[in-house]
């Protein structure tokens, strides 16, 4: 029995992200009013478990698969180790370029250019600085052992922000937390770098919407 693709949905891009990308990919699509774009996330956490996201990502794929035409994957290899490509790979899905979200929101050509004198460097992007009591210093037990602090951070030099948004309070923010680490730091604004180029140039659609069994 065959089923059709849903009529909603038939010009749409489908935008698999990682939650902690949810907030700029939600900013974009409003500026541009690119309505043929749609979002679902996979939890922000898994950002601290890698190892959950390839198969996570295929099963996402697959639940939607037969309501949009297009899916398009918004991770980097996020430390996954190639298996994140493998799973994209067997599913036909292409995602943004690039290691992780600190290299697409700079750039990646330019963040291939820090990057190599930049070892030491404890990043941080709008939404890392925004949640980091929550994501960085709980889910790292320091609320618990603030003490481990400095074994945690104790190799990194410096914190850098790179930020998508001019928000004077994130900044104030990003260098307190600096200071809190006990880190030179160092302000960026990149804005939304690849993530806007990479967004925009997705199809309304690719082909005529396609039945499916």
């Amino acid at each position: 029995m065959m089923k059709a693709l849903a009529t909603n949905n038939k010009h749409k891009t489908l935008i698999i992200a990682c939650g902690a990308l949810s907030h700029e990919i939600f900013a974009l699509i409003k500026t541009n009013q690119w309505s043929h774009l749609a979002v679902t996330c996979l939890p922000a956490h898994y950002h601290h478990r890698p190892a959950l996201i390839p198969e996570a990502l295929r099963k996402k794929i697959r639940q939607n698969r037969d309501q949009y035409p297009n899916i398009y994957v918004m991770y980097g290899d996020c430390g996954t180790g190639g298996l994140l490509d493998k799973v994209l790979e067997d599913e036909q899905v292409s995602r943004i370029d690039g290691p992780h979200c600190f290299s697409f929101f700079s750039g990646n050509k330019q963040f291939d250019e820090w990057s190599g004198d930049e070892i030491t460097t404890f990043y941080l992007t709008d939404f890392f600085c925004r949640y980091f009591e929550t994501f960085v210093w709980e889910a790292l037990g320091l609320d618990r052992r603030d003490d481990m602090a400095e074994f945690v951070f104790g190799n990194y030099k410096k914190v850098v922000f790179i930020a998508q948004t001019e928000n004077p309070e994130l900044q104030a923010k990003a260098k307190q937390i600096a200071k809190r680490l006990k880190l030179e730091y160092e302000y960026r604004f990149t804005g939304y770098g690849d993530m806007r180029s990479s967004l925009a140039s997705l199809p309304v659609r690719t082909g005529p919407p396609r039945d499916v069994v």
